[in-house]
């Protein structure tokens, strides 16, 4: 983990009854989709590209999440290669009944900067999305 200084705020919800599972707790996949969205996020940081998610490396779900909680996602970057880059992710839990704020689940990710047709492209050349909505669209 890096040092608080290094850590982004990437996302923060306030957990509702729609993601839960059979047992009244939040769905781990529902998790696992704001990781990749806070993964993003982090990505987006080294290049305004198209960033694709390569893989999910030891994700641990340490403790439930509760309807009613507040979500919130920290990043930072591991490791930059070319393309790619490795991003932690700290998921800690805002605990609606009790104010207490918990790690809930940590992980990594790797996403990578891709061109139009799906191909890696350096991160580090000029920005590919010229209008980011537009752009999108093609």
């Amino acid at each position: 983990m890096p040092p608080d200084s290094a850590e982004n705020l990437a996302l923060r919800v306030h957990m509702m009854p729609k993601d839960t599972n059979a047992l009244g707790t939040i769905f781990g996949g529902v998790i696992l989709s704001m990781i990749d969205q806070a993964g993003f996020d982090e990505a987006r940081r080294h290049g305004r590209h198209r960033w694709v998610t390569v893989s999910f490396h030891g994700v641990e779900f340490k403790q439930p999440v509760y309807v009613g909680d507040r979500v919130s996602l920290y990043t930072w970057t591991i490791r930059t290669g070319t393309a790619s880059v490795e991003i932690g992710v700290r998921v800690d839990a805002h605990r609606f009944q009790t104010d207490e704020i918990v790690e809930v689940t940590t992980g990594r990710l790797t996403m990578v900067s891709v061109d139009q047709q799906g191909r890696s492209i350096p991160f580090a050349q000029p920005p590919t999305l010229d209008d980011l909505h537009g752009d999108l669209t093609s």
